[in-house]
């Protein structure tokens, strides 16, 4: 992981969209700061795509695809992605299992989430968990007292053993049945509301994140980078961002932002 700093100049002119975790990659300690979210604006007015990728939930998301100046969202970890259509006031939503699916998935979801939070004392099923649609959120540092990281190790570990995918946020860890990601979904919005090739064009796109459930977009996009706080997750990613701002949260969202806006506006070529 490089100082921001070192990302040239040449590469940020050519970045077209930023794709963005929120929780303490746009938010800082539980909030999210005007600079933040005029970020967000800024970039979206520069004429760039923007899009969270999100492991909050499809209520939040909804929301987020209709308020704020985005051109869409991928939430609950690639569950799903939602995008309004301004011109004709429609939400496009599209998920990654069916109706169906989803509903048998929510059962088995629901078996496990006693046996975790009896498991894990001082866990909790998430706040935000009656806004979901595809996933279980348990939560070990929100709205609970933190527990240790292995802890969180421990709630991925019963997900993983019941035949779940989990992954650990800063915040909660989320489960799932099905075989999808952050970044199987982004490539489906992407082809689907950018007529993109992410495959072919992921030079053109970057990604911000923050902590592990970041991985497959840190992974996949040349251009990724973390802001300050990822420092602390260092040695537990499966994949680092390849940069890393000076400030954490929305701070470090920032700078990112300000450097390729700068870029952008020098012509570098």
């Amino acid at each position: 992981m490089r100082d921001l700093a070192e990302f040239g100049p040449e590469s940020a002119s050519r970045i077209r969209g930023v794709f963005c975790d929120i929780d303490d990659t746009l938010t800082t300690e539980g909030r999210l700061p005007a600079d933040a979210y005029r970020a967000l604006e800024r970039l979206h007015e520069a004429g760039l795509v923007v899009a969270p990728i999100t492991g909050r939930p499809a209520g939040w998301c909804d929301m987020i695809a209709r308020f704020w100046p985005v051109t869409g969202v991928v939430g609950e970890n690639g569950a799903f992605y939602f995008a309004y259509d301004q011109a004709t006031r429609k939400m496009i939503r599209v998920f990654a299992a069916s109706a169906e699916e989803r509903r048998e998935n929510r059962r088995r979801l629901t078996d496990l989430e006693k046996r975790i939070v009896e498991e894990v004392p001082g866990s909790a099923v998430s706040a935000d968990q009656q806004y979901r649609e595809a996933d279980l959120a348990i939560d070990f540092c929100e709205d609970v007292p933190p527990l240790p990281i292995a802890d969180a190790r421990r709630i991925k570990q019963i997900f993983e053993q019941a035949g779940a995918v989990a992954k650990i946020s800063s915040i909660h860890v989320n489960g799932w049945f099905g075989r999808y990601d952050k970044l199987s979904m982004t490539r489906r919005f992407a082809s689907e509301r950018l007529a993109t090739d992410l495959d072919a064009e992921r030079q053109a796109y970057a990604f911000v994140g923050d902590s592990p459930n970041d991985a497959p977009m840190f992974g996949f996009f040349p251009n990724s980078f973390g802001v300050a706080n990822v420092m602390d997750f260092q040695g537990q990613i499966d994949a680092e961002p390849a940069f890393v701002a000076r400030s954490r949260g929305g701070r470090g969202f920032v700078e990112i932002a300000d450097m390729i806006l700068a870029n952008r506006r020098s012509g570098v070529v």
